[in-house]
């Protein structure tokens, strides 16, 4: 039997990769990265997804829609402290709901893994109702990207 959870579990091969600087800002009286900066994070990977492959904020707001994350996770593995770089690797995960799901690999300077994450996001009209049915740009976009046919 395949638990529903499983059956939208196919990470594709559109993935992105963006390089930031750990800011001190984001670091605690430890010299290491405050837990809720990983979610800061996340954004830019998505932002930098989005910008790679067409699906931008811009590009859902233009269609009509916004997309509130509804769900997210962070599993912490390694800490990153001040000075280094992280890299956040940003990948797709197609699913057949009205969702956008991303997966998120943080690495540090010597490739290590330090974060692992995912989150969920639904569509909502120009009148703030949720989308019940993949939006047609979102269609259209899956097609450019190889993702249906």
């Amino acid at each position: 039997m395949i638990k529903r959870r499983e059956r939208f579990n196919e990470e594709t091969n559109l993935k992105e990769n963006v390089t930031i600087p750990v800011r001190f800002s984001e670091v605690d009286s430890l010299g290491i990265v405050w837990h809720g900066h990983y979610i800061l994070y996340f954004e830019q990977g998505r932002e930098a997804f989005g910008r790679a492959y067409g699906i931008d904020y811009l590009t859902v707001k233009k269609a009509g829609y916004t997309t509130p994350i509804v769900k997210s996770s962070c599993e912490h593995r390694l800490p990153l402290r001040y000075g280094e770089n992280a890299r956040i690797e940003t990948s797709f995960i197609d699913t057949p709901a009205a969702k956008l799901i991303f997966r998120f690999r943080i690495f540090n300077d010597k490739n290590e893994l330090v974060c692992l994450g995912e989150t969920i996001q639904v569509f909502l009209d120009g009148d703030n109702n949720l989308a019940l049915n993949i939006p047609a740009f979102v269609i259209e976009w899956k097609r450019k990207v190889g993702l249906q046919e």
